[in-house]
């Protein structure tokens, strides 16, 4: 089932599936790691910015950029 990645509670993996934005966006979070099929990891959600281990990076992400990365949890 895919979710935001806003919605991903902490200590939880999940696989990248899709990014719902414009070009620059996309562009940005592609550069950043956030690839198809890319492991993501949530090491701290709100309040503040989602901090998320991505591709052995840790990236500092906002909460609305968050909700435009579609993931699916990795049990």
């Amino acid at each position: 089932m895919l979710m935001p990645l806003a919605m991903l509670l902490p200590c939880r993996r999940a696989v990248v599936k899709n990014i719902l934005g414009g070009r620059g966006l996309v562009r940005r979070l592609t550069e950043l790691g956030f690839t198809p099929d890319a492991e993501v990891h949530v090491l701290k959600s709100p309040p503040g910015p989602i901090l998320v281990s991505v591709r052995g990076s840790r990236v500092a992400i906002g909460w609305g950029v968050a909700m435009k990365i579609l993931v699916e949890v990795v049990e």
